[in-house]
């Protein structure tokens, strides 16, 4: 099991690169961008960051030993034409960055055949950038859902999470009907072939997405649940990145939540 911790872009920081030049300084290993502009005018778009900054993030997560990753903004269906150009302006941030996995949310709503044939040819388009493509749970996506995905990719040879793996959001998993406040019976209703390749980590109590750094909710009182949660991910050989899904005051709760983390898996890493 290899797994890499790291933090990802916030509309509410002070700036765009803000979280950046965090995980910079502290020595997370990890880094994920998230288009995430809102009506209200706060957040980014790739089209906020020149072709000269974005040298820069390149040469700087190469120099400091950072995997980056790009969330595409949620509400993209790959599946409508509508979407197309903004996921060809992500994948094209992704390679200008040196990112190396591009997420996109599970959308049922044309159904999952067309879903899968909508994936097909994003990893078609992502076979020659060394860029791997995960997709992710929402609140309302079930684990049957992800099993039924990957039969399907399975049988169009997308297999072992080499092109496509799935992005396990905890916090999406604990809100899911099926399995509300209990991540871990999500995890466990996946089928063993479902490849596990991207985590967002963040708490709620099972009431909204509140998206609560790890250790300051639930697991404040009781950390059997991450405990399990890492229990599953090595008996699965999960390899990948552990995402922090959130920008909190103070920022070193990612510090402490990245170190509690570290000290569970009893990984080899930098503090």
């Amino acid at each position: 099991m290899h797994v890499r911790i790291g933090n990802q872009t916030a509309f509410s920081a002070s700036t765009i690169t803000e979280p950046f030049e965090y995980a910079v300084a502290n020595g997370f290993d990890a880094f994920e961008w998230f288009p995430d502009k809102k009506e209200s005018g706060e957040g980014w778009t790739e089209d906020d960051i020149t072709k000269q900054e974005r040298a820069l993030i390149e040469e700087t997560a190469r120099v400091s030993d950072i995997s980056l990753s790009v969330h595409v903004p949620w509400d993209v269906n790959p599946v409508r034409p509508e979407t197309h150009g903004i996921v060809l302006k992500n994948i094209e941030f992704a390679q200008d960055i040196g990112a190396t996995l591009l997420n996109v949310h599970l959308h049922t709503d044309e159904g999952l055949s067309s879903y899968v044939e909508a994936i097909l040819g994003l990893v078609k388009r992502l076979a020659d950038t060394g860029i791997k493509l995960s997709v992710e749970n929402t609140p309302i996506t079930v684990p049957q859902d992800f099993n039924e995905l990957f039969g399907k990719l399975e049988t169009q040879g997308c297999t072992g999470g080499a092109q496509v793996g799935m992005c396990l959001d905890t916090g999406h998993a604990n809100l899911c009907e099926q399995t509300r406040n209990d991540y871990l019976e999500f995890v466990d209703l996946l089928d063993p072939q479902v490849p596990i390749v991207h985590i967002h980590i963040h708490e709620n109590y099972g009431d909204h997405d509140s998206h609560m750094p790890l250790f300051t909710g639930p697991a404040k009182q009781d950390d059997w649940g991450v405990t399990g949660l890492v229990e599953r991910l090595k008996k699965r050989n999960m390899s990948g990145c552990i995402i922090l899904e959130q920008w909190p005051q103070p920022p070193a709760l990612l510090n402490k939540a990245r170190d509690m983390l570290r000290e569970m898996m009893k990984m080899e890493g930098r503090r």
